[in-house]
């Protein structure tokens, strides 16, 4: 079969077409024929040797596909050649074939397209996990989003609104808040032109919001926990700001503040099954109901993967771009 893999760390340049052997499926597994693959930050952190893969995976880099299931490994129950599925990965997405536990699997919905289909598992997993599993975000709380604009941002809105929370993001541009505010967003901070923690203070009459899903990290986080409410909590997800900056203990006691930092991708096998189930029973009715928007703002062909990665590096794309397999 013919897969991606990075010759090294850098730019989309050390991108490398190669010939594999199709993957032989284990207990428990399935083999799935790859429709399609969602690119992810995480995939470019990889490629910029930031983000290697965790023992035991694929250097094939791809966390989230679309596909048929071929063949079943033993042991598998509930499961059939033929059956369209998306699928949740530790890596092996940019390729033609991959295996992969059968927990992972999500049915995918009839009216829901491959390429739809393949930017969903990762960011709605991720998105599920850490706002209500590590971040408790309920009805009636108030969500800051940074990034509201990418693929997570995008999906983070819907689901928070879907909760019954009040969201406020964070963006680049005026066109990209707008883009947010269609999808739910109740407010938009455009963070080239406004400091994020004096207007958070400002729209929540000084209280402060409940919960941060923070891409950033160090760069933010000291105005993040100014900007919490008591009780307040910061998820972590992204280091686009940096890995080390000073925390203000004395604050976070005041505040009963929490800092969770967390990963999907290295979590060992019963933890993501817990959180794929959460995922599909979250997302799913949405999805089903037409009440989920999966915004895949751009596809490509497989043959093309490089200019995909260059235009997730320009930081012009909302949503999610799929690659075509």
């Amino acid at each position: 079969m013919k897969a991606y893999i990075y010759n090294g760390g850098g730019g989309p340049e050390v991108i490398e077409l190669t010939e594999r052997s199709i993957p032989k499926v284990g207990a428990g597994e399935v083999l799935i024929k790859v429709e399609a693959f969602g690119l992810n930050r995480a995939d470019v952190q990889q490629r910029k040797g930031v983000y290697p893969p965790p023992a035991g995976a694929s250097d094939i880099p791809g966390l989230e596909v679309s596909g048929t299931i071929v063949e079943l490994g033993e042991g598998v129950i509930g499961w059939s050649a033929g059956t369209r599925v998306a699928a949740l990965l530790a890596g092996g997405g940019y390729a033609q074939y991959v295996n992969v536990p059968a927990e992972l699997l999500i049915n995918i919905p009839e009216n829901l397209s491959s390429t739809d289909a393949a930017a969903l598992p990762e960011v709605a997993a991720t998105v599920v996990s850490n706002l209500f599993i590590e971040g408790g975000l309920a009805e009636g709380q108030t969500l800051l989003i940074h990034g509201g604009a990418g693929g997570i941002g995008s999906m983070a809105i819907q689901l928070a609104k879907a909760a019954g929370a009040r969201v406020f993001v964070t963006a680049s541009s005026a066109e990209k808040l707008e883009y947010c505010a269609q999808l739910g967003a109740d407010e938009g901070i455009n963070y080239r032109e406004e400091d994020f923690e004096q207007r958070v203070k400002e729209l929540t009459d000084g209280a402060g919001v409940d919960l941060i899903l923070d891409v950033i990290g160090a760069k933010y986080l000291e105005s993040n926990i100014k900007a919490l409410a008591v009780g307040g909590r910061v998820v972590v997800i992204g280091l686009q700001g940096g890995t080390k900056a000073e925390l203000n203990l004395g604050m976070m006691l005041a505040k009963r503040a929490r800092v969770i930092a967390t990963t999907l991708r290295a979590r060992p096998l019963d933890e993501k099954t817990q959180i794929i189930k959460q995922t599909v029973a979250r997302v799913l009715p949405l999805v089903e109901a037409d009440k989920l928007s999966i915004n895949v703002s751009k596809t490509f062909e497989f043959s093309d993967l490089t200019s995909a990665h260059e235009y997730f590096d320009s930081g012009e794309h909302t949503g999610k771009i799929v690659v075509k397999v």
